[in-house]
């Protein structure tokens, strides 16, 4: 699970460098057609690791790329 969590990782990474780097949680799991829960993992380990910032709250959530 771990190797799922990191190559999703690398992928919202991909999805926010090109795609504009604010999006929707909601956005990003259509454009990566993927599941949720996965995508949500996957955004914690990038904030964890200071990557992304979440901003928003309850349904809204953007995820915005950090550099």
């Amino acid at each position: 699970m771990i190797t799922r969590i990191g190559l999703m990782a690398g992928d919202i990474w991909n999805y926010l460098e090109v795609h504009g780097k604010i999006s929707s949680i909601n956005d990003m799991v259509q454009g990566l057609g993927s599941d949720r829960d996965l995508v949500l993992m996957s955004i914690g380990w990038l904030a964890r690791e200071g990557h992304v910032v979440l901003e928003g709250g309850q349904e809204n959530y953007k995820v915005t790329l950090t550099r």
